[in-house]
């Protein structure tokens, strides 16, 4: 009889696996995007001594009254609008395009690459928003602001730099937003629910 021999499998030599996947979890890990959140841009006032406080006096025609209730029901000035209105009167409001008496006081200045021009410096957008308010009509009501804001300053770049503000360099972008700077007090409101 014949006896079979048995053959044996070589073993596969798996020592550079380990290399290869880690080169390849690095490769993926530096080529891939990663999506992150972005909140909104503000810049928080410096901290002031406790000991000094001061108390700074504006005209009623410079501010503009923004409320949230609880039930999330905006009102601009004491009259309910919605937050699709908002941005066309934030933008109404700190253009003052035609010197109303009723909107913000404008004043004179020099801006670097514009020259001399009427900027809208002394106007205010007060919020006051209830603890009660949703987070999504809150961040929905400062949307709508900062596209009031942005509409301003894009129509600004085009009509002076020929193109739109995100394209603009550094310098131009702070001289546009020396004509129209964010200027914006937030006042928490104390709920009308008792916890």
């Amino acid at each position: 009889m014949m006896r079979r021999r048995r053959r044996e499998m070589v073993g596969l030599n798996t020592t550079s696996t380990a290399d290869i996947s880690f080169m390849l979890l690095v490769f993926f890990l530096v080529t891939s995007s990663m999506d992150t959140d972005k909140g909104m841009e503000r810049l928080l006032p410096p901290p002031q001594d406790n000991t000094e406080t001061q108390e700074v006096e504006v005209k009623k025609r410079n501010v503009m009254e923004l409320r949230i209730d609880a039930n999330n029901q905006l009102t601009c000035n004491g009259e309910a609008i919605t937050t699709g209105e908002l941005a066309q009167r934030v933008a109404l409001f700190v253009a003052n395009a035609n010197d109303d008496a009723t909107l913000p006081e404008k004043s004179e200045r020099e801006v670097n690459l514009l020259g001399r021009c009427r900027v809208s410096d002394r106007h205010v957008i007060t919020i006051e928003a209830d603890r009660a308010t949703t987070y999504e009509a809150y961040f929905n009501m400062q949307n709508a602001i900062v596209k009031g804001y942005n509409k301003l300053r894009n129509d600004l770049a085009l009509h002076r730099f020929g193109h739109e503000y995100a394209r603009c360099t550094d310098m131009e972008r702070e001289a546009i937003k020396m004509v129209y700077p964010q200027r914006i007090s937030e006042n928490p409101q104390p709920s009308d629910q008792s916890d």
